[in-house]
């Protein structure tokens, strides 16, 4: 059960290592592309009809129709990457149960975006993290944890792409050790419980009288999507790639600093260099070639 590109390895991995896979759960198909007017398919679907598996697109979970179905494919074992909340009549069907692929370390950053909020709160690592599911959201037995260390200058971009790989590798582990029988569920200590909820892009607004390295995490953290943003001229700037300045100043936070090559903001205690932005009603570019065309 799957949807977006995150979830594609894990499947793939599955199938190249001769496991059964009996059906793909995933999004409906949805209007999209220029115009939206282009029936656009999910990521995990596109990977379904390409190996022949069947692909089932309940809007739905609780449909009796889509039940029925389901418990027709009589799967001893479901994995959940990257989906969406289950019922307990789907989660609780097969006889050895559901895991989740989650894209942390838990207990840390249970929710929606724990990429993003593990970038966002300057991580020195995160993880994934495979666990069996039950009523509370992120919160049932811990079956495996895989780490990596999240670099100084990683966006969540970078961290997705390679936890997207680490994560396949991960259901994989998890898969043999249950069919082996070689596992033992870890309860997850609620002490050490943090929260990744769901972004919106009134969250994403910058706010410049922070600490330059808070500002900076929060930048970096927010890329590629859904992007960190700032107002220039009464205009929404979202901004893709920068770096920090620690260096003290009196200038007031959230200024506007530039010339011909270069453009930065002031924050509490130094600058945040833009290296890649995009103001509204123009497309995406270097701060140079932005630098050429505007007029303060």
């Amino acid at each position: 059960m799957g949807t977006p590109d995150f979830a594609v390895p894990s499947l793939d991995i599955l199938v190249k290592n001769g496991y059964d896979v009996v059906a793909v759960i995933t999004a409906t198909d949805k209007m999209g592309g220029r115009g939206g007017k282009k029936l656009l398919q999910s990521a995990v679907k596109k990977y379904a009809v390409a190996n022949d598996i069947p692909v089932l697109q309940p809007k739905n979970l609780k449909n009796p129709d889509f039940i029925e179905e389901l418990r027709s494919y009589k799967a001893d074992l479901q994995i959940v990457v990257a989906f969406r909340m289950l019922p307990v009549v789907v989660w609780d069907m097969p006889p050895i149960g559901t895991f989740n692929l989650h894209g942390s370390l838990l207990p840390k950053y249970r929710g929606a975006a724990p990429i993003h909020w593990a970038v966002m709160s300057g991580e020195k690592e995160t993880g994934v993290t495979t666990f069996f599911l039950k009523h509370e959201i992120d919160t049932g037995n811990i079956l495996f944890s895989d780490k990596t260390p999240i670099g100084e200058h990683e966006t969540t971009g970078d961290v997705h792409d390679r936890l997207m790989h680490i994560g396949a590798e991960t259901v994989l582990k998890t898969v043999k050790a249950i069919e082996s029988g070689d596992y033992e569920p870890q309860i997850q200590d609620e002490s050490l419980v943090s929260h990744a909820p769901k972004l919106h892009d009134h969250t994403c607004e910058i706010d410049f009288d922070y600490p330059t390295e808070k500002v900076y995490n929060f930048i970096r953290g927010l890329s590629p999507y859904p992007v960190a943003w700032t107002t220039l001229d009464d205009k929404k700037l979202k901004i893709y790639q920068c770096r920090p300045e620690y260096q003290g100043h009196e200038i007031e936070p959230g200024e506007f600093i530039h010339d011909k090559k270069t453009l930065k903001i002031a924050t509490r205690d130094g600058f945040i260099h833009l290296h890649e932005l995009q103001l509204a009603g123009r497309k995406r570019m270097k701060v140079a070639d932005f630098l050429n065309g505007y007029k303060f």
